[in-house]
């Protein structure tokens, strides 16, 4: 093993492009580093697939091989499914890019009514709305929440922008439910039954399904894992149908491996290339850079530019246009990636949330075709996370290292009177603030997960730990009270650094109302 691994450096060192056994092993060496149960790759060249193939266990319980097949949540790499629904109706002449939304959802409104009026299907995918990033995200996360799609709609009026309209990238996930919205009313389709009709069937994707409901076979599918105190633990798989166009789609990467040769044939298929599944024409279009992102110039890619098309994540890479997208959920992370000059996809899915695991292994690929010199990312991501989170623990670290102090001390006692009540958020709606003995407990209505003890941090700040502990989102609560120190407000934000962004607390602003 030891010798095989040298020639693998080696092979680097001239520039060779990397072999399906040395795929193998960098796979090997990034399950272990990472600590993820279960990885799928597939490598697309010159119109074939010349990598294809799963690696470790569907779930650390059954101990099940990944394979091929196997089915993972792909995440926000369906929204590029959901443009392409887009650019498939354009092309049918049924809708433009630049149509008002309020044409198809006459009830859509936006903070501002000047935006309200100006937005376009456009300004549904290409985050660019004024919204900060994932805001209205905990109206869709976590799973179990009674919010749909027609919620969001009629919710998303409520969510105050951060930017000026058009001027700055967010990224967020509600304007692509709405864009789900308008293809299901101008098709007369649910959005999965569309992108499965019109898109995975003609690319005979013949084991993925838009949404985890519409899977008749689960017997191939992997489960989502997160480290939860150190320690690798199953958890609940993510199975609400309100994120479907957003990031519902369930598939393969031997599926995706079609879906990458699509894209880089310019919407062509078949054995010959002789059909077209959406036109050239809005193949750019989708390619074309609508919002411009902040960029940087180091190497080894020394990237020049970096903007969003429409699904896609656009920049640069040693001067080839480099087309991608990443796309998670708890416990699952996935990434395509496509180089359209070198005629290149890779594809790599996983069913932890270590997105440091696929960026090791597409980045390994991309440099041998992309004549880099070898870097060992594998090892180079690992310092880097394990800093990342060593700075986040200690920021946790303190804040309930004071909790705890003031339980000992008993340096603060709970008026339950003054503090318990129910409270109202305009897009969240009530959540409750509830004595249980001694005990303090936030619980949400619609939201039944957004469920903890709330404890005392310091001045008026509180600190609210969830009973659900794979979130890794517990929350300050910053309480403003009236002139008779009855609690009258709440705001709140995440504690740790790492907490994932579609867990919006700084969008929340409670009232009491009883």
């Amino acid at each position: 093993m030891k010798k095989f691994f040298f020639l693998f450096l080696s092979s680097f060192s001239i520039y060779a492009q990397i072999s399906s056994p040395e795929i193998d092993e960098l796979v090997e060496k990034t399950l272990t580093t990472f600590d993820v149960p279960g990885i799928a790759v597939a490598v697309v060249k010159n119109g074939k697939v010349i990598h294809s193939k799963g690696y470790g266990v569907k779930s650390i319980k059954t101990k099940e091989k990944v394979d091929e097949n196997t089915l993972f949540g792909i995440a926000s790499n369906s929204k590029a499914f959901t443009t392409a629904a887009l650019a498939i109706l354009v092309d049918e002449h049924k809708l433009d890019w630049n149509d008002k939304v309020k044409k198809y959802i006459p009830e859509f409104r936006m903070y501002n009514d000047y935006v309200t009026n100006e937005f376009t299907i456009l300004d549904l995918l290409t985050h660019r709305s004024g919204l900060g990033l994932g805001a209205g995200d905990l109206m869709i996360w976590p799973d179990g929440h009674d919010f749909t799609a027609k919620d969001i709609v009629k919710n998303i009026q409520y969510l105050k922008p951060v930017s000026g309209f058009r001027t700055k990238y967010d990224y967020d996930n509600l304007l692509y439910v709405i864009a789900g919205e308008v293809i299901e009313k101008v098709s007369g389709q649910s959005w999965a039954a569309f992108i499965e009709q019109r898109i995975m069937k003609p690319l005979e994707m013949n084991n993925s399904v838009g949404t985890w409901s519409r899977l008749k076979d689960t017997t191939n599918t992997i489960v989502p894992h997160v480290p939860i105190d150190g320690k690798l633990q199953v958890i609940k798989r993510y199975k609400s149908t309100i994120l479907d166009a957003a990031g519902g789609i369930y598939s393969s990467v031997n599926d995706m491996s079609k879906w990458a040769l699509v894209q880089l044939q310019q919407g062509k298929y078949g054995p010959n290339k002789e059909k077209q599944l959406f036109s050239e024409q809005q193949h750019d279009e989708m390619w074309t850079p609508q919002t411009i992102l902040p960029n940087s110039t180091t190497p080894p890619y020394y990237t020049l530019f970096t903007a969003y098309g429409l699904g896609w994540q656009l920049n640069d890479v040693k001067g080839k246009l480099q087309v991608s997208h990443t796309g998670g959920l708890e416990g699952i992370v996935t990434q395509v990636t496509l180089l359209p000059e070198l005629e290149l996809g890779i594809i790599v899915f996983t069913n932890q949330q270590s997105g440091a695991a696929f960026n090791a292994i597409t980045n390994t690929i991309k440099d041998s075709y992309l004549n880099i010199p070898y870097t060992d990312y594998v090892s180079k991501y690992s310092h880097q996370k394990i800093s990342r989170e060593a700075e986040a623990d200690k920021v946790t670290k303190e804040v309930w290292e004071t909790v705890a102090s003031n339980l000992r001390n008993r340096k603060f006692k709970h008026n339950y009177d003054k503090l318990t009540g129910v409270f109202k958020d305009n897009w969240l709606g009530e959540v409750s603030i509830v004595a249980k003995g001694k005990k303090l407990h936030f619980i949400s209505k619609r939201s039944p997960q957004l469920s903890g003890e709330i404890f005392f941090y310091k001045d008026n700040i509180y600190a609210v730990k969830w009973f659900n502990r794979y979130f890794n989102a517990d929350a300050f609560m910053y309480l403003t009270y009236d002139n008779d120190g009855n609690l009258q407000n709440i705001k709140m934000d995440a504690i740790s650094p790492l907490t994932d962004f579609s867990y919006d607390f700084q969008d929340l602003d409670f009232n009491r109302i009883k």
